[in-house]
């Protein structure tokens, strides 16, 4: 009875999975309909986790919402969006595609393309990933026991391959200079997640943790804003601009550690709209 009760649950699970697995591989196939006048390219802090309802037809897993900066951007500026950013992207998966069996995020791109925004490169080097976890560990949770018996910590900092993450960026933005000729590039930085010094309860981090981790968050920026300056990219620099408005401020732009479903360490509301209007009033001097 022991082994066909454990049978019957690895079946349950092998099924569970491959129906998980097609629901995905379907999901996968879903492209925006919209023209891709413009085309936003990034990670969740593109695609706007937790800023609201998913947007229609957009596959499920990338939490793609109404109200991530590309959207509000769209909405500002009239402009028609194909909004391919998806929560958990690398730098790797907009030019190669294999997030979610996607392709790659550029393949919407054309010769029609004015405007294409780059958020990305959080995921490729732990980031928002290590600053979850840290707080997590330090969690009265479920997932902050399992984290402190089965997690080694953050990174190291000859761990995180910045120099890869360069290089991918810049090849995407050549990639996209060769697609569409016309396209304005903007590569927007992370905004300001930590505080210059310190820390506060919001975060759920020791001063230590914070000071460690703020040194990948400017790491990551300088990674941006060099493969912006060598691609030719218009840069929009989120993460000085969002200085003051970190998670311990008054007027945050990004979340502390919240609940996982309201994004962690994520942009705010604020924060998306902060980084459509930075954007919206640098196309201006481009007239776009």
């Amino acid at each position: 009875m022991f082994k066909r009760g454990c049978l019957g649950l690895v079946l349950a699970a092998l099924l569970i999975a491959i129906g998980f697995s097609g629901f995905a591989w379907i999901q996968a196939k879903r492209t925006p309909s919209g023209k891709p006048v413009y085309v936003a390219l990034g990670s969740s802090f593109a695609a706007g986790a937790g800023l609201g309802p998913l947007q229609s037809g957009s596959p499920f897993l990338c939490a793609r919402s109404t109200n991530g900066y590309p959207k509000q951007l769209a909405r500002m500026r009239g402009l028609p969006l194909a909004d391919m950013s998806c929560g958990g992207a690398v730098a790797r998966n907009l030019l190669h595609g294999g997030q979610f069996f996607q392709g790659p995020q550029v393949r919407v791109i054309g010769r029609e393309t004015r405007l294409v925004t780059i958020t990305i490169g959080g995921n490729d080097v732990g980031y928002v990933g290590d600053l979850q976890m840290l707080a997590a560990r330090r969690s009265d949770t479920l997932l902050g026991w399992l984290v402190r018996q089965l997690w080694n910590g953050p990174a190291k900092s000859g761990e995180r391959d910045f120099a890869t993450l360069n290089s991918e960026l810049l090849d995407t933005i050549r990639t996209i200079h060769a697609l569409a000729p016309k396209a304005t590039i903007v590569v927007a930085t992370y905004p300001a997640i930590l505080p210059p010094s310190g820390t506060c309860p919001q975060l759920n981090l020791s001063a230590a943790e914070v000071k460690q981790m703020r040194k990948v968050g400017d790491q990551l920026a300088d990674t941006s804003r060099a493969a912006a300056k060598a691609g030719g990219a218009m840069l929009v620099d989120m993460h000085r601009l969002g200085a003051a408005h970190n998670a311990c401020s008054a007027e945050p732009w990004t979340n502390g550690a919240t609940a996982l479903l309201k994004a962690p360490f994520h942009p705010t509301l604020a924060g998306a709209k902060a980084a459509a209007d930075a954007i919206s009033q640098a196309l201006d001097h481009q007239q776009l």
